[in-house]
């Protein structure tokens, strides 16, 4: 296939294009960065670079343009370029950091920042981005562990606090979880969340009881919030009050007719009733949006193990054991059913299991309500 020949206007515009930029020069970058001219600045670095592929500094310098622009993947492309050019480039490793942190790319962003830190140590900047990183990455405990003196020295930093309290509650460390939670129900006695995110510490610190009334503050200020009813239901169900629990796990479907949990929970005060067929019901029906839910299924299998569908049984018990293995009811359950099928090694094995585990099984409210902390957002330009 032959193509027309260019014209000699368009031979001499591209030509014109070329001259121009190989007579760019970093004064011309700079001047045009000075005045506010981003695109032409941009557009002169990579000239730069181009006729000087081993200028570090220019690679650099094209990178803060580019973050200006808010064009955050290629400024951390440029960055790295330059780094790999000249390591010890000052602020380079900062400004990398930052761009990955601008991205939402968190675990892209925590070494650039150590590496930033270690060569200006006590700096509070660095120090925050590399807290909220770990945050972001979902390191909690690395992100409590930079936080929390920043957080001590700005006690009006209302944001700074939530996500210092976020990062204890997800690291299982209860204890600063609370005081952080508490706090901030100081700066705000009517907010719902917080009610709600201190009953979640309570009942991980083993306090289901004061867990509670948390739980009941929340649903009396804003009981149309998501997960307000479920996860007080899930705390009466705890303590074993089955009665409010179903009424609040009813209260929740009503909002949210498919919410999972609630209707495995339900099955399960069923089953604890005796009444199999009704916890069937709510569990397969549980089953079929969420196919993730231990409860379900060790349910299922304790249940289908009494109407000797062994088979059934099996297959859901086998489920609830892969969903959570360091929990213990589906390995008793398990233990239960090889004794039912006569094979006394395999179900001596698995109630060893359930009692080991049993010592140090722990199931509290957290990552029932949510799977996560609330995500990261990154702040605006620059």
């Amino acid at each position: 296939m032959t193509h027309p020949a260019p014209s000699i206007a368009a031979v001499a515009v591209v030509l014109l294009a070329v001259s121009a930029l190989q007579g760019q020069t970093p004064a011309t970058a700079i001047e045009f960065e000075r005045r506010g001219k981003l695109p032409e600045a941009a557009q002169a670095w990579q000239a730069v670079v181009a006729q000087n592929p081993n200028d570090a500094g220019a690679f650099a310098s094209l990178g803060v343009v580019l973050s200006k622009e808010q064009e955050y993947g290629e400024a951390a492309s440029a960055y790295r370029k330059a780094l790999a050019l000249n390591p010890s480039l000052p602020g380079v490793e900062l400004n990398l950091g930052l761009a990955e942190f601008k991205q939402g790319r968190f675990p892209a962003a925590v070494e650039p920042l150590r590496t930033a830190l270690a060569a200006d140590p006590g700096n509070t900047q660095i120090e925050t981005l590399l807290g909220m990183s770990y945050y972001g990455a979902r390191k909690f405990a690395l992100a409590a562990k930079w936080l929390a003196p920043l957080a001590k020295a700005e006690p009006e930093n209302t944001e700074l606090h939530q996500i210092l309290a976020q990062s204890c509650l997800w690291a299982r460390n209860y204890p600063c979880a609370l005081e952080q939670f508490r706090q901030l129900i100081q700066q705000n006695p009517d907010s719902a969340e917080a009610h709600i995110l201190i009953g979640e510490a309570l009942d991980g610190l083993g306090r289901t009881e004061e867990a509670i009334p948390e739980f009941e503050a929340a649903a009396r200020i804003s009981p149309r919030l998501p997960n307000v009813h479920f996860g007080l239901g899930y705390l009466y169900w705890k303590t074993q009050q089955y009665d409010r629990a179903m009424k609040e796990f009813h209260s929740e479907l009503e909002a949210d007719p498919a919410h999972a949990q609630a209707l495995a929970y339900l099955g399960d005060i069923e089953w604890k009733n005796n009444r199999p067929d009704s916890a069937v019901t709510y569990l397969t029906r549980a089953e079929k949006i969420n196919g993730s839910l231990r409860v379900v299924e060790t349910d299922l299998g304790a249940i289908y193990m009494e109407q000797k569908n062994y088979r059934s049984a099996k297959a859901a018990l086998l489920r609830a054991i892969a969903l959570a293995p360091e929990q213990p009811d589906a390995h008793y359950q398990m233990g239960r059913l090889y004794q039912a099928l006569g094979d006394s090694v395999a179900a001596k094995n698995e109630l060893h299991e359930a009692q080991e585990l049993h010592q140090k099984a722990e199931d509290s409210l957290l990552g029932k309500i949510s799977s996560a902390p609330p995500a990261l957002n990154p702040p605006g330009p620059k």
